[in-house]
């Protein structure tokens, strides 16, 4: 470095810099090295973030007085900086030589001042708040310019007079900008201009938190403290980042899917073409032996495997290409995280090393403890970057999948739901969703732990020597033992989840007809059927549990069998082979390296295992036959025909015959078609064929318009009613209450305790079945519509409420007069109204006209109109001798129905009845008692609107559908002692007793581990080799069976646990009050059937595990401690103080964050089974 510095300067001296009580950097050191690094980062990181800023343009910053000082002091050091250069050309000038160093580095630190300038300006012009790079090079510098900080202060304070003062001068100028820098760099800039509004009253500080703030999650202090002073709810959470939220992960994810079906579809395209070679055809005569023209033969050669398995589309390359590279982004902190990891046994060697050193300066071993402590804080905030980007991924993955898997459950074809059951999609989507989750976390170990064993192999074997490859041959022993372990897991947790599966399947259809089940007093045996699917589940469980434990016995044990070997055969191979203290707790720390991969490896493994069957089982739902957009076309207008079906033939699985076959359909815009048939000749079948929901073999199908449509079951959400109605639509009073009006709700309104605003239960537990079909039609009504299919809806309503709503709102004066209309029904008396009849036998079109046509053709229709005309009538006798004589116990206002335009179309509508019954036979007094239902109603009617016409206000009632409500704050010690109560109390005393002695064996090999390094005498010889191994290897397999025995105890425990608490809740809500399952939503009870119970049965086990093994393990390591240094008890007192507060303030703020994804988990599942049970009614609409 002599052509740089000059021969005065030295670039190195090391007695100044390590031998000496004061040390110091020589000046060309400082000059250059020190000097130069911050800018090399800033050369360096420049040209990748300026394109980042490119890319990632958030708007316009306006010019702040915080900017214009950050501008103003790059500016300055740039002066500064060159006011050196300048000065070492005068210097020149004056006949003083300067050496290189003086005009490079001035030149260099004013060029990058003049780049750290410009990127102050072009991150405020592309909406930068906060700068990582130039806070970590303003870092730097301030870093590198404390050594020369002090080594000028020291070399005036050494001297009279201050040599080269105007560089002193100009130094400590650089310096003080350089910390103002850093400061002003920690504040935040305003939000650009031309930015997103942000209208989130709650908005997620991460999003504008600085840099200083996000590297130690700062920003999320408020919230924990929060947590602490009060109960957090779910409003008081902030609410999720853009990117994060579902409306971006789904579509990111299905995209990526689509991608997959798509390229396995062309593959399978490919692969199914076959290429034949035929001869060209001859023309001239052949000789004797060859083919004739009476004979001609053709060879072909079939190229493709035609035996080949299709290609199935990998959801794996999906989740990887949606969710990898974000998730790279983690692991590369993690392979940081894992280099830095090293650096603390190679300064513990230091540290050992130089307390052998009696003439050793005692600087040197501040120094190491000072790098030792600041390397774990480094690899600490390095790793919890790295759990974030883990974390937020395994939220994305497990929003995407639950999106997916609950859009594919609104679009497969029925084929696909009789393999698909609503109990494996709630498993889909709770269960397997979240294996995902899990594993997100712990991924990276997959390559992360054999990095950090090979990197402590080699560590150990510059330590040991050859000696470590007998720890080696341990590690490779047990990779055939993990992998027959892993095998058989897989196998059973397939099997665990196909009992599960079953088991949420009989609990739906248990809640579902709960109130049948109790009126016949069926608990016992549905809850013994429950039991006894739970019993195999438990028996594979256990399995599992006994597996999981011989794994954690063998990869506990093998950090020890690993030391234990190699200590033995270092000691025994060669008399000159001493373990000192170097040796010995060096190998120690690299061992204890080893233990956390070791450790987690097989759970890793594990989770793995489980991830994958949960991978087929979700790649094997979301590849289910979709239901064809396509099979209806929507957009056809070259016709006059509103709907129309052309030579249709529909089936509800490919593999089915035909439901329906030779239909022609057509029905003019605007007209009333009604469908009859005798019960399973395919009335609701054509319904569903024209909503698209049956396979189409053959045929055309069109319909014009928007669709609504009303089925024979009401489908009911739990909302209010007036929400039920407008179902998202935004609210009109005047067209509400027509629509109320013409579906005769109004008198309804009444009766229910808050009107409108009445919450409704789920599927309509507090409304008649008339009602929730008054309701169905209303919200058919409202939606405004082109074309309307009913589904037979006036089949569940009363005859002189059919007749109302058959005139005021699908007859040909009713409200929906002008839109086209397909009605099912089976009552005859609407069919002179109607424009045209299509009368439906075995699944066909038998006849299809107006209805006077119909009767003269004298064909199934009319043997449909005998079937049904007595059995209408009769029924509507008996109707009105129910409401004679009801009428007496009610006020008029309760039995209106708006009847006021019925007298006046009463003769039109006799004549028809009259003339029909004449042919037939049957009877000819109907139109008496129909005009007296009719009469009889229209009194009380006027009344009515005029009623309704006050809106007055509906009285506060109390919710039907109360909310979930949980403890708050920290979890009480009565629900720990509930589990160890199920655990078994002498079982959990047993438990904490193994652990307890388990911990004391591995003190006590540590403790003669350190007795033997104590052996060397000071010849540099051991005695009692034999001896010593003999215990060390004692005490370690004590350790072994004590970790297998304790750990097959926690999984008897553990099982016992989960069967003793699911058999409670089993119980319990069979014997429940049915009050309580009204006002209960059914997907909260099946959350905890399924999410709840899962994390009972898999989840809490290891959670119990790994709370064991940190607690005896923290325990034992303070014991050791103290013991060897007494005084480090007086440092434990203000660390568990800070300790305990900080783990009080997050389990506070843990367990409520944990109650509100519960109950959203709760809800979720609810809405799951609400929307699953109406698809094809939300699907129109």
């Amino acid at each position: 470095m002599d052509w740089l510095c000059g021969p005065e300067l030295q670039f190195w001296i090391t007695n100044e810099t390590f031998h000496a009580d004061q040390p110091d950097l020589p000046e060309c050191f400082q000059l250059s090295v020190l000097s130069w690094l911050p800018c090399i980062f800033l050369w360096a990181a420049s040209p990748f973030y300026l394109f980042y800023l490119k890319k990632n343009n958030k708007g316009y910053i306006m010019m702040s007085i915080l900017n214009r000082v950050k501008t103003v002091f790059g500016l300055l050091l740039w002066i500064v900086c060159w006011t050196d250069l300048f000065y070492a050309f005068h210097q020149i000038r004056q006949g003083h030589g300067q050496v290189p160093i003086y005009f490079i580095t001035p030149l260099v630190l004013g060029m990058t001042m003049l780049l750290a300038t410009f990127l102050i300006q072009y991150e405020r012009l592309h909406g930068v708040q906060s700068s990582g790079v130039l806070f970590i090079f303003w870092f730097l510098s301030v870093v590198c310019a404390i050594v020369p900080f002090r080594s000028k202060i020291l070399k005036a304070s050494n001297q009279s007079e201050v040599p080269d003062k105007l560089r002193f001068i100009t130094f400590y100028f650089y310096f003080g900008l350089l910390v103002f820098e850093l400061i002003l760099c920690c504040f935040n800039e305003k939000p650009p201009l031309y930015c997103d509004v942000v209208t989130d009253p709650n908005p997620c500080p991460e999003t504008t938190a600085g840099f200083l703030s996000t590297v130690t999650f700062w920003w999320f202090t408020s919230l924990a403290i929060k947590g602490y002073k009060m109960p957090l709810e779910a409003k008081d959470l902030w609410s999720l980042n853009q990117r994060d939220s579902s409306k971006v992960m789904v579509p990111r994810l299905l995209k990526e899917w689509d991608k997959e079906q798509a390229k396995a579809r062309s593959e399978a395209i490919q692969s199914s073409q076959a290429t034949y070679a035929k001869p060209p055809p001859s023309t001239t005569n052949h000789t004797a032996g060859g083919p004739t023209e009476n004979s001609p033969e053709e060879v072909e050669v079939l190229l493709s495997n035609q035996k080949a398995a299709p290609h199935q589309p990998s959801f794996l390359h999906a989740l990887i290409k949606a969710f990898g590279p974000y998730f790279l982004i983690g692991s590369a902190f993690k392979l940081l995280q894992d280099v830095i990891t090293f650096v603390n046994p190679q300064l513990l060697r230091m540290l050992i090393s130089f307390t052998k050193q009696e003439k050793a300066p005692y600087w040197w071993g501040y120094a190491l403890a000072i790098l030792m402590f600041l390397t774990a804080l480094l690899q600490t905030l390095i790793l919890h970057r790295h759990f974030q980007y883990c974390f937020i991924t395994g939220m994305n993955v497990r929003t995407a999948l639950i999106g997916a898997i609950y859009r594919k459950a609104l679009v497969i074809t029925n084929a696909a739901k009789r393999s698909s059951t609503v109990g494996e999609i709630v498993n889909l989507m709770s269960v397997d969703a979240q294996r995902f989750m899990d594993l997100t976390t712990f991924l990276n170990m997959l390559w992360s732990a054999p990095l950090q064993i090979m990197l402590a192999l080699y560590f150990l074997w510059q330590n040991l020597g050859p000696s470590v490859l007998a720890g080696v041959a341990v590690m490779v022993m047990l990779i055939p033992l993990n992998a027959f372990i892993a095998m058989k897991t897989r196998a059973y947790q397939v099997e665990q989840m196909q009992y599960k599966d079953e088991r949420i399947k009989l609990m739906n259809e248990i809640l579902n007809g709960i109130k049948v089940l109790k009126l016949y007093a069926w608990e016992n045996s549905f809850k013994d059927r429950v039991l006894a699917i739970r019993q195999k589940e438990l028996n594979v469980l256990r399995k599992t549990a006994y597996l999981g434990a011989l794994s954690t016995m063998a990869w506990t044990s093998a950090p020890f069998l690993v030391a234990l070997t190699s200590f033995a055969v270092f000691v025994t191979v060669d008399e000159k082979n001493i373990l000192d203290a170097e040796k010995a707790f060096v190998s120690l720390s690299l061992f204890n390296i080893l233990r956390f991969p070791l450790n987690m490896l097989p759970q890793v493994i594990s989770g793995l295992v489980q991830a994958s069957v949960s991978l087929k089982r979700i790649q094997s739902f979301l590849s289910h036959d979709e239901l064809d957009p396509n099979s209806v076309d929507r957009k056809n207008s070259s016709t006059e025909f509103s709907v129309s079906v052309v030579n249709g033939k529909f089936t509800w699985g490919k593999e089915d015959p035909p439901v329906l076959h030779n239909m022609n359909v057509m029905v003019p815009q605007g007209s009333l078609l009604a469908v009859v048939g005798h019960v399973g000749c395919g009335k609701s079948s054509l319904i569903s064929a024209l909503l698209g929901d049956m396979e189409k073999l053959e045929g055309e199908v069109s319909v014009r318009g928007s669709v609504a449509y009303v089925p024979q079951q009401a489908w009911i959400q739990n909302a209010t009613l007036r929400n039920n109605i407008l179902f998202g639509k935004s609210y009109d009073e005047r067209k509400y209450h027509r629509v109320l009006d013409a579906c005769a709700l109004t008198p309804d309104l009444e009766v229910l305790p808050g009107g409108d605003m009445t919450e409704i239960g789920e599927k309509g537990i507090n409304l008649s079945g008339g009602q929730r079909q008054r309701v169905s039609l209303a919200r058919a009504l409202y939606s405004d519509a082109d074309v309307y299919l009913l589904d037979d809806p006036l089949s569940a309503v009363d005859a002189h409420v059919a007749k109302h709503i058959f005139d005021n709102l699908i007859g040909p004066e009713g409200a929906l007069k002008g839109k086209t209309r397909i009605l099912v029904t089976h009552g005859i008396s609407f069919l002179p109204q109607v424009d045209n009849i299509v009368v439906m036998v075995e699944g066909g079109v038998s006849e299809m006209g107006s209805y006077q046509e119909l009767l003269k053709q004298n064909g199934a229709f009319a043997e449909f109109l005998r079937n049904y005309a007595l059995d209408d009538t009769v029924e509507e006798d008996e109707a009105i001798e129910d409401l004679l004589e009801d009428e007496e116990f009610f006020p008029d206002d309760v039995l209106s129905n708006h009847h006021t335009d019925m007298v006046d179309n009463e003769p039109v509508i006799n004549e028809a009845r009259k003339s029909f019954m004449r042919q037939i036979s049957v009877m000819s007094s109907e139109g008496e008692n129909f005009r007296c239902r009719s009469v009889k109603r229209h009194g009380c009617s006027q009344r009515k609107h005029s009623v309704s016409q006050e809106k007055m206000k509906p009285p506060e009632v109390q919710k039907l559908i109360q909310a979930e409500t949980a403890e708050t704050g920290r979890v009480k010690s009565k629900v720990y002692l509930e589990y160890a109560k199920a655990v078994g109390p002498l079982l959990s005393v047993i438990i904490i007793l193994l652990y307890g002695c388990q911990s004391a064996a591995s003190i006590g090999a540590n403790i003669w581990l350190s007795q033997w390094t104590n052996d060397a005498s000071g010849n540099g010889t051991q005695v009692d080799v034999p001896m010593r191994v003999g215990v060390y290897a004692a005490l370690g397999i004590t350790q072994g069976v004590l970790v297998m025995i304790s750990s097959f105890t926690l999984a008897i425990g553990n099982i016992g646990a989960a069967k003793k608490l699911h058999f409670n809740l089993l119980a319990n809500k069979l014997h429940t009050p049915q009050s309580f399952f009204d006002t209960t939503p059914i997907g909260r009870i099946i959350n905890r059937f399924s999410k709840d119970i899962y994390v009972i049965d898999e989840a809490l086990p290891s959670t119990v595990l790994m709370f064991l093994g940190t607690f005896f393990v923290s325990l034992s390591t303070l014991i050791v401690i103290i013991s060897s240094t007494p005084i480090f008890a007086v440092a434990i007192v203000p660390l568990a103080i800070i300790y305990v507060f900080v783990q009080v303030l997050f389990l506070c703020f843990v367990t409520d964050n944990t109650l509100c994804s519960s109950f959203c988990a709760n809800v979720r599942c609810f809405l799951f089974l609400e929307w699953h049970a109406a698809c094809l009614v939300q699907r129109p609409l």
